[in-house]
């Protein structure tokens, strides 16, 4: 049964082979088949996408095409627009050249006839001329006077005729500016200063302390002077203990200084506790409220007034100005009311108010530094304040409004009429009775000064002067030029508050006595 078994292993294998190889001729074609079929479906999406792809192409260019076309017809209309505007300028060239044609040619006959006319007038002035001399010699025969003493008499007569005409013209034109400009002047500032007033206080460079009994002074003074030697030391004031009795008089040029010196004193007099310790904590303590006060008197002043971004260093040097004081004027209530005066005087003339109050409140910031810095409180405060960022407008108003810097604008000009008139109010300042005096025998004898004067007085505090005239020298006309001559001469002679009014009076009396 061995021998049996080894054919059927045999035959078993080669029909395995068999089968394998028909399944892998098979599974070969069946690859082939598949292949081909796949190519022929590619070929087919190719072909698809070869006649998308030229149906698209076709519709870009179509596209395109529609594109430039609409491209071109927008050109072709402007050209066309431009075609027609250049055709009408170039017919309206043609017409401003027939017109300059038939203007010169005017001109032409105007300078020809002109020409004719200058011919014409020089026969004339020659005969004129000749005539002139014909009538001279008459006059010379029948006057007998030469011809320079014919000339200096009618110069005589002519100066006296065009005196009186000047007097007259004068007169005249005077009223008729008084009649405009003075009552709209007069208007704006009168309206202007009816809407403030404020009060007057004395200027003081001393404090005085009232001390309770005499012998205050010697515990002021202390052991060998060592009290007051330490108050001293630590406010940088002067302390004068005379005769005056019950009383110490604070002296110093720094008002800041000579304030904290009146407060501590008068602390330490109430506390009873005096000596170098104990003056130095006060004078610390009194100087680092009286910074708060001036930072909360500044920040009131810019308040009161409305104004907005007001630099803090700005509002400190603003509340120093309230111990300050410039001819028994404080320097903070002058700047307010220089702001609400020009204020008022910027809305009649429509400006701007804010910042005309802006200008009228910082104009005068100068003096906080005054004394610590060198130059005119005017151009120091101008520094100040463009150092912290303020407008050129209000610079300039500041610097100029003592005239030294030109004004750049209107409120330069009215900086400085405000600050003039918060100056010259009556009783807004004073001054020393020498002074005054000099003031107006100065203002006597230049009104004195011109021929034809009588007598004059100044009245009403030097802000007026009354000139009486001789009337058989001075005419009515002459009085009014010689009114304008003081007034001139007086504005280059002399310096004042305000404005000087000048009356020439020219008075004639009849006197007879029936008997």
């Amino acid at each position: 049964m061995e021998w049996l078994a080894i054919p059927a292993l045999l035959l078993g294998a080669g029909a395995g082979y068999v089968v394998r190889l028909w399944l892998a001729r098979y599974r070969t074609d069946t690859t082939e088949s598949r292949a081909k079929a796949l190519l022929e479906e590619a070929k087919r999406e190719a072909a698809v996408i070869r006649k998308e792809a030229g149906i698209q192409a076709k519709a870009e260019v179509l596209h395109a095409r529609e594109e430039f076309d609409k491209s071109m017809e927008s050109r072709r209309r402007e050209m066309a627009e431009l075609e027609e505007r250049f055709a009408q300028r170039e017919v309206n060239l043609d017409r401003k050249v027939a017109m300059l044609d038939k203007k010169e040619h005017a001109l032409d006959e105007k300078t020809e006839e002109l020409s004719k006319q200058r011919e014409t007038l020089d026969t004339l002035r020659e005969e004129a001329e000749r005539l002139v001399a014909e009538e001279r010699e008459k006059l010379q025969q029948v006057a007998g006077m030469t011809q320079e003493q014919a000339r200096q008499t009618l110069l005589e007569r002519m100066e006296k005729d065009v005196r009186a005409d000047a007097g007259a013209m004068i007169r005249r034109r005077i009223e008729e500016a008084k009649e405009t400009a003075e009552r709209e002047a007069k208007n704006i500032v009168t309206f202007a200063i009816q809407r403030y007033a404020a009060g007057h206080t004395g200027e003081l460079m001393t404090n005085t302390v009232a001390l309770p009994d005499e012998e205050m002074k010697g515990r002021i003074i202390g052991r060998e002077g060592r009290n007051i030697r330490a108050l001293e030391a630590a406010t940088g004031i002067n302390l004068l203990i005379d005769d005056t009795p019950e009383a110490v008089v604070i002296s110093g040029f720094d008002p800041i200084r000579r304030e904290v010196a009146r407060l501590a004193l008068e602390r330490l007099i109430a506390d009873g506790r005096i000596h170098p310790g104990r003056i130095e904590e006060v004078v610390e303590k009194v100087r680092q409220e009286l910074d708060e006060t001036i930072r909360t008197t500044g920040e009131e002043a810019v308040f009161s007034l409305g104004l907005q971004s007001v630099n803090p260093e700005l509002v400190r040097m603003l509340g120093r100005l309230r111990f300050r004081y410039s001819y028994s004027q404080n320097v903070l209530q002058h700047s307010l009311e220089v702001a609400n005066l020009m204020s008022g005087m910027a809305a009649e003339l429509e400006l701007d108010t804010t910042l005309a109050r802006r200008i009228g409140l910082f104009h005068d910031i100068g003096k906080a530094l005054d004394h610590e810095v060198e130059g005119g409180h005017a151009i120091i405060g101008a520094d100040l304040l463009k150092r912290h960022g303020e407008a050129q407008v209000l610079l300039n108003a500041v610097a100029a409004h003592h005239e030294e810097v030109g004004s750049e604008s209107l409120y330069a000009t009215l900086c400085a009429a405000a600050d003039a008139i918060s100056g010259a109010r009556l009783g807004a300042r004073s001054e020393s009775t020498t002074a005054y005096f000099k003031r107006i025998e100065k203002l006597e004898e230049i009104a004195n000064s011109f021929e034809g004067i009588e007598k004059s007085y100044a009245i009403q505090a030097g802000r007026e002067v009354r000139v009486m005239v001789q009337p058989d020298k001075v005419d009515d006309n002459e009085a009014a030029v010689l009114a304008r001559n003081i007034s001139k001469k007086v504005e280059t002679e002399l310096q004042y508050p305000g404005q000087i009014r000048v009356i020439v009076i020219r008075e004639t009396r009849s006197v007879e006595y029936a008997k």
